[in-house]
């Protein structure tokens, strides 16, 4: 018998005064069987970080022709394509061909270190490309705030975010490996 999808429901509040974006997000997400608690909630993370009316969860884990998020426009343009994790790079490639702009989250330590600089020089090539490396500290303490319903509050200034359920408060430390160029 196969495992099934974990629902997960998410009101999560955001105030981000970088892009002046103040606004609240009733959100489902689903959590594949081999998903762990750290990557929904950094799936979450990139959700707060870029929010805006259209930006919805794809099927990223599943299907390889679909971002973890994404955005498109009223045509079924892709203008933002948004993966977590170590995807592979041919996928990036692909992604940056599709979407006008691609912002990978990468997470794990030395792990997603060693997965960039094997992939730099490919990554190098797409101007669109941005990468950014979480902290594990951050994702790790993230992975505290997982609950089957939660109320978070997602606080963006100077550089900083802050992720809060009201009792525990998480400070995520990023690190850009590539910015796009375009």
């Amino acid at each position: 018998m196969a495992i099934k999808a974990t629902v997960f429901k998410a009101n999560l509040q955001i105030a981000d005064m970088e892009r002046h974006y103040y606004q609240d997000h009733a959100l489902t997400l689903v959590r594949h069987p081999s998903e762990t608690d750290e990557r929904l909630m950094v799936r979450l993370l990139a959700f707060a970080l870029h929010a805006h009316e259209y930006l919805e969860f794809g099927q990223g884990m599943t299907v390889d022709d679909e971002a973890d998020l994404w955005l498109k426009d009223l045509t079924g343009l892709i203008e933002l394509w948004i993966d977590v994790g170590i995807p592979d790079e041919r996928l990036i490639r692909k992604a940056c061909g599709r979407s006008n702009q691609v912002v990978v989250y990468c997470y794990g330590g030395r792990v997603a270190e060693m997965w960039f600089v094997q992939n730099s020089p490919q990554f190098a090539r797409q101007d669109n490309l941005t990468v950014i490396n979480l902290s594990v500290t951050s994702t790790q303490a993230l992975t505290k705030l997982t609950q089957r319903n939660m109320s978070l509050q997602c606080t963006i200034q100077d550089d900083q975010v802050w992720i809060s359920d009201g009792s525990v408060s998480v400070q995520v430390d990023r690190t850009v490996l590539k910015a796009a160029t375009k």
